[in-house]
Order: structure tokens, then C-alpha cells, then sequence
């Protein structure tokens, strides 16, 4: 007997179709499962192996899942909006809008006929407006709060600035720039409301900073470290520089402590979990100040003379100190920019 699977395949995914069977229930009493895949970018003319190498893997635990009693949500969506988007526009000479649409259009067909088991009601679009505007949301969250060590939590900027007019700025616990002058409570209340914002701004979730960035002038943005591969950029092989430039920041470090213990209560593997503790990036360990001559500076007459400086490091292997051997300077350090602009080499004496 002839399997026909051609009109087989046909007949069940139109029934899955049409009788949601994978649309995953608010309220039902099974024990709930989520199963998620990365979102493909509608960046081509159709799917690529890579998208099935990966979705057949989480399909077949997904429909296990079901299969064991779970209330099983497998979403799916698009990673819609951004470089890929943008660049594959401007390869074919069509308005980003248009190859979107046309692209994910083909994307679904393809995903259907492979017969997943998506919960398609919850399909999820980057470039949808009503999507992106929940990431604008967070935005404004983040830039109207601060956090707080004392509470161990973001609370509203006006709070901070209501602070500030009691007391100044002298003994808040919360996370700001490194470099913020100390002000007192009628100092505050003087400043106009232009500087205020300024300082504010210093204090905010998210802020504006001068940082360095690999920026790529051929595709006119700023890539992410894992956009680049081998010093050019992963779409089109263009050069990137490191430049400084204005951007939006994030003060997610303050977040650091809470982020690694919620870790802890994850259903995770021990891989996963470090390599999100890697990312977090928190190091634990101690500052050490070395005291050093700089035999290289002059006085008001140009006389060469000894000058006692200190240099403040990081470690997080403290117990070794007594083995230095030597210290490595960046050279963007106030110090070393100071001997290069006296036109010296710095030569340093550890005593």
C-alpha cells in the first residue's frame, strides 16, 4: 500500500488549523511547559537548513511534552525589526515594510508545511507597533527610575529628586556615575531645573554616555560584539572601527546581585547558569594600592624630580599580591595621558 504523504501532510495540518490543537490554554489544569525557539529574522526569501536543525529538536520535546500530560506553550514569532531587516531592503531595493511582510508571508508557509506544533494565536512580530511599543514602555520605566541599595530596588526618579532638596546627595546609597560632585540640599534647590536634569541623569536606569563602540561605516550603525566575526561585521564583511560616540545606556550593574541569586532558582542546567553568570560579569575581589616613584616629572623650574604616585588595582586573587611583578596601565589612565602630553616616558620605581 502507497503511503501518500504528500496529501496526508495536507489533511492533518489543515485540521491542526483549524482546531487550534497546539494553541495553549489560560486555564487549564495541567502542569504548565514552555517551549521556546530563537525567532528567525524575515531577513531572506525563504527558510534556510538552520532554522529546522534547530525547531525539529524543540518540536519533538514540545509534542513529548504534550504527550506526558503538560499544558504546553510553543510560541513563535519574528525577529522582524533591525540590521537584517534593513540590509536585505536595501540589497533588493524595496521598502524594509514590504520585504517584512512578503518574506514572513514565505517564512509561514515553509514552517507549516514542516508540520511544527506552534501556538500560532501568540505570534509575535518585532516590527509590529503593537509589539515595539512595550519596549519603548520598558524604555520610559528605566529612564523615570533609579535603584537603591538600601531597598535593594528601582524606585521613581522623583523620589530621588524630593532626596536631594531634603539633604543633598552626600549619603544616598544608589547606584550613579563614578564621578559625581557631592551637593547639599540648598545647593540643590539653587541649581536650575536644566542642571538638575543633568545631574538626574546621572542617576537614571538609563542614561546618555560617551562610549566606546564598533561602529561600521558601511552599514551606518553600531554593531554588537557578536555581530562582528574575524574584525568585520558578520553581514557584508565590512570594516569596523572602535570610535567613541553618544549612546543610550543601560545601569544594569546594579542589578548585578539580583540577577545572580535569582539565577539560583532556575530549572536550569549548571552550563547555562555559568555561562549567565559570565555574562553578568560581577567579580568579587579587592582594591590594592601600590605606591610608586615617577622619576620623569619637573618642577616649576623644568628640574627633573622624584614624584611619589599611587596606583589603584583590581584583583580578585588578593592572596597573590605579594607575587607582582609587574602592573599593566590603560592608556586612556589620567596619570600616563598626563606624561604623554609632558612629552615623557613613564618610567616607575615600586617602592
Amino acid at each position: 500500500m502507497q503511503y501518500d504523504f504528500n496529501d496526508i501532510e495536507a489533511k492533518w495540518q489543515k485540521y491542526w488549523a483549524e482546531n487550534e490543537t497546539f494553541k495553549a490554554s489560560n486555564s487549564s489544569d495541567k502542569p504548565k511547559y514552555y517551549v521556546l525557539d530563537m525567532f528567525p529574522y524575515p531577513s531572506g526569501a525563504g527558510l534556510h537548513v538552520g532554522h529546522p536543525l534547530g525547531y525539529i529538536a524543540s518540536d519533538i520535546y514540545a509534542r513529548y511534552k504534550r504527550h506526558k500530560g503538560f499544558n504546553v506553550l510553543h510560541p513563535q514569532g519574528y525577529d522582524s525589526f533591525g540590521l537584517p531587516a534593513e540590509q536585505y531592503a536595501i540589497q533588493t531595493g524595496q521598502h524594509p515594510a514590504l520585504t517584512t511582510e512578503t518574506n514572513i508571508a514565505t517564512y509561514r508557509r515553509q514552517l507549516d508545511q514542516i508540520g511544527f506544533s506552534f501556538d500560532w494565536s501568540r505570534e509575535v512580530r518585532t516590527s509590529n507597533p503593537e509589539y515595539y511599543k512595550w519596549t519603548q514602555w520598558i524604555f520610559i520605566q528605566l529612564f523615570e527610575s533609579y535603584y537603591c541599595y538600601n531597598d535593594n530596588k528601582a524606585k521613581p526618579i522623583n523620589e530621588l529628586s524630593d532626596v536631594f532638596s531634603l539633604r543633598g546627595n552626600a549619603e544616598v546609597n544608589v547606584s550613579c556615575d563614578d564621578a559625581i560632585e557631592a551637593f547639599t540640599a540648598e545647593e540643590w534647590r539653587g541649581f536650575s531645573s536644566e542642571k538638575k536634569q543633568e545631574i538626574l541623569l546621572k542617576y537614571r536606569l538609563t542614561y546618555l554616555a560617551e562610549t566606546e563602540v564598533n561602529w561600521c561605516p558601511a552599514l551606518g550603525t553600531v554593531l554588537a560584539n557578536d555581530e562582528i566575526v574575524n574584525g568585520v561585521s558578520e553581514r557584508g564583511g565590512h570594516q569596523v572601527v572602535r570610535k567613541k560616540m553618544t549612546q543610550w545606556s543601560m545601569r544594569i550593574s546594579a542589578y548585578a546581585e539580583r540577577l545572580l541569586q535569582g539565577l539560583e532558582a532556575l530549572d536550569w542546567s549548571d552550563s547555562l547558569k555559568e555561562t549567565q553568570r559570565n555574562w553578568i560579569g560581577k567579580s568579587v575581589g579587592a582594591s590594592v594600592s601600590f605606591n610608586v616613584l615617577d622619576t620623569n616629572e619637573t618642577n616649576s623650574h623644568a628640574e627633573p624630580v622624584e614624584a611619589l604616585h599611587e596606583i589603584e588595582v583590581f584583583t580578585t586573587r588578593p592572596d597573590t599580591i605579594f607575587g607582582v611583578s609587574f602592573m599593566t596601565l590603560a592608556p586612556n589612565t589620567n596619570w600616563y595621558l598626563k606624561s604623554q602630553q609632558q612629552n615623557t616616558k613613564p618610567t616607575l620605581k615600586r617602592i
